[in-house]
């Protein structure tokens, strides 16, 4: 398992069940230098329990296969490779960075040309995607590639409809209570994200919401706990937790937040299309629509959603929002989610051991397992 950073590691976690019970098989885990966000996955494995091999050790040493929800550096390893998304598949384009020459056409962030091969061969030996329509979004970025595609479904997804049934427990561990609605406010990183254009906006839902009609969950992107740490991260929202509000931590919780929510406040990030395909309404905050990949997961939502309206009263575009979603277009956010949903287990693991050229055990996979809670076991939500 090669794991980039800590968004990359979560979804791993879903993925490693299906083959780590096998006696045959030994999982080893290693961290590529090649993101600024690599410290995360050492920290995240450090907690699991996980064999950390070092990236140095694991280019010397011949694996069977390789697996991951990252890029950089994977055609350096001596194996298959196995590459899948690390959140609701492809939505927008690479970021263009400031610089001095001309100006480039931008590869759709996963299946660039450019980052798919090397030395002119494909790097991946499977490119695993989410959806049928994935595959001419491929075969414009890089045909190459084509062979190497299969359409697996998405794992994080089919755990947050196995746990639908849950809705209520999840509630309770936020703290919910009869009547209340649970608002989850989602924001990815860098610029643009909803941390970055309004840092005030967890402060100031907090101060306008009526009290005890809401219970505000706040999800960040791994990348934000990673680049400015735990503490000034719980530093920044301490005041907005005395206030109530719940600070989810980055490893896991942000999806059984998203099965217990009423309504969302969220930027361009996979947790909007998930929650969405879930059917919970979202309000989006204003966002640069030429980043967005048209007719992608976000792009659909996008279509539907309102927008927020920074200078004007939060709450009745919240309620807003909910009364006015359209609640037939769920199943059509979900059905462009996802082409096997429940089944991104079976096709992930017969993938891998036709990988390893290892016969599949007899018995079905692990189902897609219900999520744990939305908060560590610790004392109740104050």
């Amino acid at each position: 398992m090669v794991v980039h950073h800590l968004a990359a590691a979560t979804r791993l976690r879903d993925v490693a069940p299906l083959i780590e019970e096998d006696h045959r098989i030994q999982v080893v885990y290693t961290v590529p230098p090649s993101s600024r966000f690599a410290a995360g996955a050492h920290d995240f494995l450090r907690t699991t329990g996980a064999l950390e091999m070092p990236f140095a050790q694991a280019l010397e040493t011949r694996f069977d296969l390789a697996v991951a929800a990252g890029q950089g550096m994977l055609d350096r390893l001596r194996s298959p490779v196995m590459t899948l998304f690390h959140g609701a598949g492809p939505n927008s384009y690479v970021t263009r960075r400031d610089g001095h020459g001309p100006l480039a056409s931008r590869a759709i962030t996963g299946l660039g040309f450019q980052a798919l091969t090397m030395h002119g061969r494909v790097v991946p030996s499977a490119i695993m995607l989410g959806h049928e329509d994935q595959r001419a979004l491929l075969a414009g970025q890089c045909p190459e590639a084509l062979p190497a595609a299969v359409v697996a479904g998405d794992p994080c997804f089919d755990r947050m409809l196995a746990s639908r049934h849950l809705r209520t427990a999840y509630r309770n561990a936020l703290g919910a209570g009869p009547g209340q609605k649970v608002l989850v406010v989602s924001s990815h990183y860098g610029a643009g994200s909803l941390l970055s254009r309004y840092p005030g906006l967890p402060a100031r839902l907090s101060r306008e919401l009526p009290p005890g009609e809401y219970r505000v969950a706040l999800v960040l992107h791994p990348a934000v706990w990673t680049t400015h740490g735990a503490r000034q991260v719980t530093a920044w929202f301490a005041d907005c937790e005395r206030r109530g509000v719940v600070l989810l931590p980055p490893e896991e919780g942000w999806r059984a937040a998203l099965v217990a929510a009423d309504v969302m406040l969220a930027d361009r990030g996979s947790p909007a299309c998930y929650g969405a395909a879930l059917g919970v309404p979202v309000l989006l905050t204003p966002h640069d629509s030429g980043d967005v990949l048209p007719g992608s997961q976000f792009a659909r939502l996008a279509g539907v959603a309102p927008r927020l309206r920074v200078d004007e009263p939060l709450v009745p575009q919240l309620e807003a929002a909910r009364a006015g979603w359209p609640l037939t277009r769920a199943p059509e956010l979900r059905a462009a989610l996802t082409s096997v949903p429940g089944g991104a287990a079976g096709v992930l693991r017969r993938t891998m051991y036709r990988l390893m050229r290892l016969p599949e055990p007899s018995g079905p996979p692990v189902a897609a397992r219900p999520l744990p809670g939305p908060l560590p076991p610790g004392p109740p939500v104050r």
